[in-house]
């Protein structure tokens, strides 16, 4: 039988969009909980983000319930029970119980079930198998609670038999001990991890790909890192990553500059990981064209970066990489990057030059084709070429040219 503890209830378990699909779905009659990773975060008190729910109801009857409270149903995964509500504007994965029928490694076939300890053992980690009621009352049967306040990843059940369920749980173990680990690894996971490692091939380049990068968003990935390069699993799926010490020297000046992990900064963490390689290793997992394009801007914005110190070359680096106004633009990590790559020392020069990219407005060039043409030049490469030599002249003049100065150079460099 479960262990059940009382947790205080929190502003987030209230909110009216939550209050909106628990009264949909039937709670208190139906037995409706939180699971997943809210309910781990609310032990930790940690801030909640996505809300997940469970109910002992199949997909078809809580479709059923959304409609008529007037909610929107999305049918999400309904061979796996999965239905998306909307309440609010808000999201929220609502999950029929079940228990897994068959395995592949990759998928499982499921029977649903209104057994909360059987939906329970088909989970990766024990503090992920926690749920709650939204009167507090937290359910634990395979002592979460201890496990998530300990620091400590621990398998629902035998590793071996979870990771060959499916082998992503690999992956996982790893981004939950860079997240939420404390304590030193298991031996006997890392055992299982390192004998499992070749079924991480079965899995789509997607799957792996997306954990890795909510890997890289840990606070310090580092040790992670390092028990998946000491079990294999590392060069499983990234046989480019020869080395960690440049992504160990980067997390250190981030720290330094108060860059906080996150949703913007695992792209300069990709290139510090892969280096010179990280373009091709994006291309491969198959990442999305806009972060090939970004993964290539920090690379050679970096290499601008660390040589940007005199007037010229840092006018360079901040007209071509720097915009204070947006906040994908690669100069500020590809200031990190640099700085990583001189052994991590923040000095006043690092300091200086972050603060100017950070800073930055874009100077817009004052010039185009119609000046050239202008002076009786077609449109062709010497078009381009003048252009560009005369913005050259303004960035490295420190921009105080006039429009009225650059057409007479642009004249006096076309005769």
């Amino acid at each position: 039988m479960a262990k059940t503890v009382s947790l205080a209830p929190a502003p987030w378990m209230g909110a009216a969009p939550v209050l909106a699909v628990f009264k949909a779905l039937g709670a208190p009659k139906t037995d409706v909980r939180f699971v997943g990773g809210c309910v781990r975060d609310a032990v930790l008190s940690r801030t909640i983000k996505d809300i997940d729910v469970a109910t002992p109801d199949e997909p078809a009857v809580v479709i059923e319930k959304l409609d008529g409270a007037g909610l929107k149903a999305v049918p999400t995964g309904l061979a796996h029970g999965t239905v998306t509500a909307v309440a609010g504007g808000q999201p929220f994965e609502i999950t029929s119980l079940r228990k897994d029928t068959a395995c592949d490694g990759r998928h499982a076939a499921v029977e649903f079930t209104t057994d909360w300890v059987e939906d329970a053992s088909r989970r990766d980690f024990t503090f992920n198998a926690l749920s709650l009621r939204q009167d507090g009352e937290l359910f634990d049967p395979f002592g979460g609670v201890e496990d998530a306040k300990a620091g400590r990843v621990r398998f629902v059940g035998d590793p071996r038999d979870r990771i060959q369920e499916d082998y992503l749980r690999i992956l996982r173990y790893f981004r939950f001990i860079a997240l939420y680990g404390t304590e030193a690894p298991d031996a006997d996971i890392l055992a299982a991890c390192r004998t499992l490692r070749h079924g991480l091939a079965e899995l789509s380049t997607e799957r792996v790909r997306d954990e890795f990068i909510k890997l890289l968003n840990a606070r310090d990935p580092d040790a992670a890192l390092a028990a998946m390069a000491d079990t294999g699993v590392l060069s499983e799926v990234f046989p480019e990553a020869r080395s960690r010490e440049l992504l160990r020297l980067l997390v250190i000046v981030e720290r330094d500059f108060d860059v906080t992990p996150g949703d913007k900064t695992w792209r300069q963490r990709w290139v510090a990981m892969f280096d010179h390689a990280a373009p091709s290793v994006a291309r491969r997992m198959r990442l999305a064209g806009k972060d090939v394009k970004s993964i290539e801007a920090l690379g050679g914005a970096a290499l601008a970066a660390a040589a940007a110190f005199e007037p010229i070359p840092r006018n360079r680096f901040l007209h071509a990489f720097a915009d204070a106004a947006n906040p994908d633009c690669p100069a500020p990590g590809a200031v990190l990057i640099a700085c990583a790559r001189e052994n991590g020392e923040t000095t006043s020069r690092w300091s200086d030059l972050m603060a100017h990219a950070r800073s930055w407005h874009v100077r817009h060039f004052p010039l185009g084709g119609a000046d050239v043409h202008r002076l009786g030049i077609e449109d062709g490469p010497r078009t381009g070429a003048l252009l560009r030599a005369v913005e050259q002249e303004w960035v490295d003049g420190g921009f105080v040219l006039t429009a009225a100065d650059l057409r007479a150079r642009l004249e006096s460099l076309a005769r």
